[in-house]
């Protein structure tokens, strides 16, 4: 019975705004960080155009991004166990040098 009671403390009831709710797409992530903070900036490129939109920016702790990493791996392991292999074969991708400031704390 206790671990009934644990369950419930432990939930989090999170809110998906209608706006967010349909997300954005991104084809490029440019990533930075600086001593307390990664900045993940998810781009989208269209072909044939010279320049790139930043679509959106989340600011996050070292250990935030370590954990978004962890998760990250642990759905990709998922998906390629019931889907196959994704291919990164890392051609067709763009230079990361965008001039984009290092982030500073």
């Amino acid at each position: 019975m206790e671990n009934d009671n644990q369950n419930k403390e432990n939930k989090l009831n999170i809110e998906l705004p209608e706006d967010v709710a349909d997300g954005i797409y991104s084809n490029l992530a440019i990533i930075t960080h600086s001593q307390s903070e990664f900045v993940c900036d998810f781009v989208q490129m269209m072909p044939g155009m010279p320049k790139a939109k930043v679509r959106s920016r989340v600011v996050m702790t070292p250990e935030n991004a370590k954990r978004l990493l962890n998760a990250l791996q642990d759905n990709i392991n998922k998906f390629e166990a019931n889907r196959g292999k994704i291919n990164d074969d890392g051609q067709n991708l763009p230079p990361m040098n965008f001039g984009t400031p290092q982030t500073e704390a």
